[in-house]
């Protein structure tokens, strides 16, 4: 059988969601495919790119933050929809967020996990140019707040610090992200 990138990708999605975004290293991944390191370099040139195709692969599941807003929704509550469904596709991986940010931060992704809501937000419109900002002040929100959540978890999980409130943590990002609609509302 002859390696893929997809099988390259998938085995990366499953180490960082094993291990962590700190173990998800050239070696660790070419060990799971059976492979020498050597051989992932003809799917993916670097680290850094597999870790762009890992956060790709991770954004574009269906029903992620690609796929929402409704666009017969209102304008608060696609933004809601969006961010909602962009935090748990996070949530759903180890480091998710952190994955996801280091990506963005470095230009190499793909995906844009904004691209829906800025269309969204011009079709209801919004000038481009402030539905870009909009994005990408939501975008940092979701990602700084997950981040914290998933940082959390981990050092509870290593006996570190004590329990971790989830419920606590859902109201904490409803409460932000109700303050940022309603500043997102009375500037657009």
């Amino acid at each position: 059988m002859s390696l893929t990138k997809s099988d390259v990708v998938r085995a990366g999605v499953e180490i960082l969601d094993t291990y962590g975004l700190g173990d998800l290293s050239m070696r660790r991944l070419a060990e799971r495919l059976g492979v020498k390191a050597g051989a992932l370099y003809w799917h993916v040139a670097n680290k850094q790119t597999l870790l762009a195709a890992v956060s790709d692969e991770i954004l574009s599941v269906d029903g992620g933050p690609t796929s929402v807003p409704n666009r017969d929704s209102g304008l608060a509550e696609g933004v809601d929809e969006w961010a909602r469904c962009f935090r748990r596709t996070l949530l759903a991986h180890r480091d998710g967020a952190e994955l996801v940010a280091s990506t963005i931060s470095v230009g190499l992704a793909e995906v844009d996990p904004a691209k829906t809501l800025c269309e969204f937000l011009v079709a209801h419109g919004c000038d481009a140019d402030r539905a870009g900002g909009v994005c990408r002040a939501i975008v940092h929100l979701v990602l700084g707040h997950t981040m914290e959540e998933q940082t959390r978890t981990q050092l509870h999980d290593l006996g570190v610090m004590g329990e971790v409130d989830l419920a606590r943590h859902d109201a904490d990002f409803d409460l932000a992200l109700g303050i940022f609609i309603a500043g997102m509302e009375s500037v657009l």
